[in-house]
């Protein structure tokens, strides 16, 4: 039985990163119970994907053109959901403006790397594709370990 059954990926604005985050995860999936989703914390009305984020998506034969941005909400906190942000400082935030926030990692800190996923906005197409690029590899690790606890237990 995996520990989590539901992994909620969050970028700033849930345009961009937290939607690429979640697009990869589901390409790698396997396991059809769990549940991915993407938020942001600054969320006033839903917006579409960056289109820059779908271009570099759409090449790597994954589509997110449908997507739109939705924000975190309390009711996404359980103790069967890992909620992954994109940066430390996001992280200081979730546990700031959510009092009950559990389960909350920096993506970076969750996969043990030195650098956070940082905005790619205003970037260039190939600032887009690095920034998928490190993405896929962290979220890559988090399937390998979200997997891995599961079968230990």
């Amino acid at each position: 039985m995996n520990r989590y059954r539901k992994i909620i990926f969050v970028s700033s604005e849930g345009t961009c990163r937290s939607i690429l985050a979640k697009a990869i995860y589901k390409n790698i999936n396997k396991d059809k119970h769990m549940q991915i989703y993407a938020r942001g914390m600054i969320v006033l009305f839903s917006e579409p994907v960056n289109p820059k984020a779908v271009a570099i998506a759409k090449s790597k034969g994954i589509d997110i053109g449908e997507e739109t941005s939705e924000q975190l909400i309390s009711e996404d906190f359980n103790d069967d959901t890992l909620v992954l942000v994109m940066t430390d400082l996001l992280k200081n935030k979730v546990y700031e403006d959510f009092e009950n926030a559990v389960n909350v990692y920096s993506i970076r800190e969750f996969t043990k790397e030195a650098l956070d996923v940082e905005m790619a906005f205003g970037g260039d197409l190939s600032d887009y594709g690095s920034q998928y690029e490190y993405l896929e590899k962290l979220v890559n690790k988090v399937y390998v370990t979200v997997h891995s606890q599961a079968d230990l237990n």
